[in-house]
């Protein structure tokens, strides 16, 4: 083989001395990265989302089961729904003590001059079962009997005393003796109403009532299905979770209608030109009509910043009040803000009934923790104010 000549081997030199140009990557090489990064985000995000799915399905599933334990284990709320009933019975007989003297000419035949009884403005006394009062209005010995009726029924109201029974009785003259005169009626009549409407289904004589002791006394001493029902034992005793299911059903129907009252109360307030300029709250307090303590009022309007931080506020608190009850710390606060608030448009503006009603349903609110304290608490100072004496 002959050795190349010097013209070749000047090439090859040549050649190997020259740098390389860069050779361009294949279109396929980068196609396959795209690819790899697109599946790996593809993966990523359907892992995300089954995972997101499986926490989703296990929080709608914990939540489904605390609300069924809630619902079916046992009655809530006793002690708070018992002051609800006893101070609802307190505000029917405060509203009839306070109109005994004018019963006549506000509601019974001295009031038939307004053309309500010949008629009548809502439509609750054209229906018999409602009818009674406006039947009995033009006689005034029987529309007094009628007004004591209804007074000891508030009175049986009250104590808890075969409450089933008394509480449609109750209800039907108490609509009845109300709607007779509709001008006369005001929000708080139909708060009382509604309530009186879910306490149907609920429990409230648990506690501090003359039932609940004649149940004790019913499952002491036995007998036959109807002699313990009518000494108090509770028709669904047999299914206690379908007691409770009724019982804490009403409680969140109440809930929800006091949240739905403050909320849009505040709505309201807030969409008035006196409210949003913070003067609401004295032009009422300056009236005959709801100026009850005119002196009062006076000192509690001198001050313009108070009266601007008291409307302000209250809407305020009023808004927030439906929040402010899924915590402890802001519930407290909550429930002696609006009982406060309450408490002033009793004082201030003479509507005492009213404000017992709304205080009244409040105290369901109260925890169970909170209500056996307190009255531990009580009997603790009782017996040591007894071992004193």
């Amino acid at each position: 083989m002959s050795a190349p000549s010097k013209s070749q081997a000047k090439t090859q030199a040549k050649k190997s001395t020259e740098p390389r140009a860069t050779e361009p990557q294949a279109p396929e090489v980068v196609t396959v990265g795209v690819l790899s990064i697109l599946q790996r985000l593809g993966r990523t995000i359907v892992g995300l989302a089954v995972l997101l799915w499986r926490m989703l399905g296990t929080s709608i599933k914990r939540i489904a089961v605390f609300c069924e334990n809630w619902l079916l284990d046992g009655k809530k709320a006793p002690h708070g729904l018992a002051v609800t009933r006893i101070m609802f019975g307190i505000a029917g007989l405060g509203i009839l003590a306070s109109n005994w003297s004018t019963r006549l000419y506000s509601f019974g035949p001295g009031s038939m001059w307004n053309g309500q009884w010949a008629a009548p403005t809502s439509d609750f006394p054209q229906i018999w079962v409602f009818s009674m009062f406006r039947t009995v209005m033009p006689n005034a010995a029987a529309y007094t009997a009628m007004y004591l009726v209804v007074a000891v029924l508030a009175v049986m109201f009250t104590l808890g005393w075969r409450f089933k029974l008394v509480l449609p009785i109750y209800f039907v003259l108490w609509v009845s003796l109300i709607e007779a005169q509709d001008l006369l009626g005001d929000q708080g009549d139909n708060m009382y109403r509604i309530a009186l409407i879910l306490l149907f289904f609920a429990d409230p004589c648990q506690r501090w009532a003359l039932d609940a002791r004649r149940r004790r006394k019913a499952a002491e001493r036995g007998g036959s299905w109807l002699a313990q029902t009518w000494r108090g034992r509770p028709l669904l005793a047999d299914k206690p979770e379908y007691q409770s299911l009724f019982h804490n059903l009403s409680l969140v129907a109440l809930t929800a209608q006091v949240c739905f009252v403050y909320a849009s109360g505040a709505l309201y307030k807030a969409g008035g030109a006196p409210w949003s300029g913070g003067e609401a709250i004295y032009d009422p307090l300056h009236t005959v009509q709801f100026g009850t303590w005119p002196a009062l009022s006076e000192l509690v309007t001198a001050w313009g910043p108070s009266v601007t931080i008291a409307a302000w506020g209250s809407i305020i608190l009023q808004m927030c009040f439906p929040m402010m009850l899924l915590t402890h710390p802001t519930r407290v606060v909550a429930l002696i803000g609006i009982m406060g608030f309450h408490l002033g448009i009793a004082l201030l503006m003479g509507l005492p009934w009213f404000s017992l009603t709304m205080i009244a349903i409040d105290f369901v609110f109260i925890t169970e923790k909170t209500w056996t304290k307190a009255i531990s608490t009580v009997r603790g100072a009782w017996s040591g104010a007894a071992r004193a004496a």
